[in-house]
């Protein structure tokens, strides 16, 4: 049997947060983090996904994006893959991805986030087609449940001692905190953290660019006696000399974030000895298949990566066949906070969390089914249709 991909539908998605993280982030100054935006941060923005076959299945897929970090927005990605990427994905055969990839990255440049979300909603089209769990196609797996990292914003002193009190009760033992107002305040934050939590729990920092390379050294230099894992993009995100300065001055490894978004990015990181971390999603480097080559690459280099985003159901369920598929060798646990910070995660039945893990989701594909209602009630314009799909 020849499969091919026939069509193609995509839908621009806005879930807003929860209440109680809008009233946390407004209460921290507005984003919860050190970035230097200025756009109110209320909610999630996503493009849903679907990929159709000559033999009636469907497949998934979800890209979440922020323009402070992404630089793109859902309509623009519906647009490129629309007016370009669309050509070479009609037709396609969706079991020869990495033919699907060498198609799209000789003929447009860049565009990472729309490539990676047709190839991860290729993913589970396989698995549709198979009938099997998209892991398998990873390699298999080797973990039923993925032990997940919380996340702490960047707010006063009580919210941040109640809310690593709170996770730890929910089970989490593996914390990433923000960082980056001043050294003073990092020292602060760091000791109550660990004072708080014990020498147990494993923790990493984020500090979304607030230093040039200078301070971070200093900032980096004045946490390390907290025994952190990882530090996340202390410099500004094109500065990749600076992070080469920063890391060969620093013992706790980096991790870029807003400074990675390809393969090349990551390898050129690794080459300028910038980081000593893999920090990577469903948008960076772009899809699963990508990915899976920045994590074998990581460990051929003696790195663990982190696997970290927000969110909504589909894409959560990627992160987390990604991760059962490669658990061996990512060394750090996952960070999935969508499932904490939106009102809606678009799927029928969530995945299963408890007491800080998530249980990897069984059936075809991701494992999940898009909650149509719920689609229709987020979706902020109307659905792009390319090809046929039914």
């Amino acid at each position: 049997m020849t499969y091919e991909i026939i069509g193609i539908e995509l839908t621009p998605v806005h879930v807003p947060f929860k209440e109680l993280i809008k009233q946390t982030m407004a209460e921290s100054g507005g984003l919860g983090m050190a970035i230097p935006a200025e756009e109110d941060w209320t909610g999630g923005d996503f493009v849903i996904c679907k990929l159709f076959d000559n033999e009636g299945h469907f497949g998934l897929g979800e890209a979440f994006v922020w323009l402070p970090e992404t630089g793109t927005y859902p309509e623009q990605i519906i647009d490129i893959i629309k007016r370009a990427l669309s050509r070479y994905v009609i037709g396609a055969d969706p079991f020869d991805t990495a033919r699907l990839l060498h198609k799209m990255e000789i003929n447009v440049a860049r565009q990472e986030v729309a490539k990676g979300l047709l190839d991860l909603t290729c993913y589970d089209l396989m698995g549709q087609i198979r009938g099997c769990p998209a892991y398998e196609l990873m390699g298999g797996h080797a973990i039923n449940e993925i032990p997940l990292a919380a996340l702490i914003p960047l707010a006063d002193i009580e919210t941040i001692a109640m809310m690593a009190k709170m996770f730890y009760k929910l089970g989490y033992r593996t914390f990433r905190y923000k960082l980056g107002n001043s050294i003073d305040e990092d020292i602060k934050i760091s000791e109550l953290i660990r004072e708080t939590l014990g020498k147990s729990v494993r923790l990493r920092t984020d500090y979304n660019q607030a230093y040039s390379p200078e301070e971070a050294i200093k900032a980096i230099k004045a946490i390390e006696r907290f025994n952190i894992d990882v530090a996340e993009q202390p410099v500004r995100a094109t500065d990749y000399v600076g992070m080469a300065q920063v890391q060969k001055h620093v013992k706790i490894p980096l991790m870029a974030h807003e400074g990675f978004f390809s393969l090349d990015d990551f390898i050129m990181l690794v080459e300028l000895k910038a980081v000593g971390v893999l920090g990577v999603n469903s948008e960076r480097p772009g899809g699963v298949t990508n990915a899976l080559k920045a994590i074998d690459y990581a460990k051929s280099r003696g790195m663990g990566t982190v696997i970290h985003n927000q969110p909504l159901g589909i894409a959560s369920a990627m992160h987390v066949h990604l991760a059962a598929a490669r658990h061996q060798d990512l060394g750090h646990a996952p960070e999935l906070f969508g499932e904490v910070m939106m009102e809606n995660d678009l799927i029928v039945k969530r995945l299963k969390y408890d007491k800080g893990v998530v249980k990897v989701p069984e059936g075809p594909g991701w494992g999940v089914e898009l909650d149509e209602k719920a689609l229709e009630k987020y979706k902020t314009g109307s659905t792009t249709i390319i090809g046929r799909t039914a």
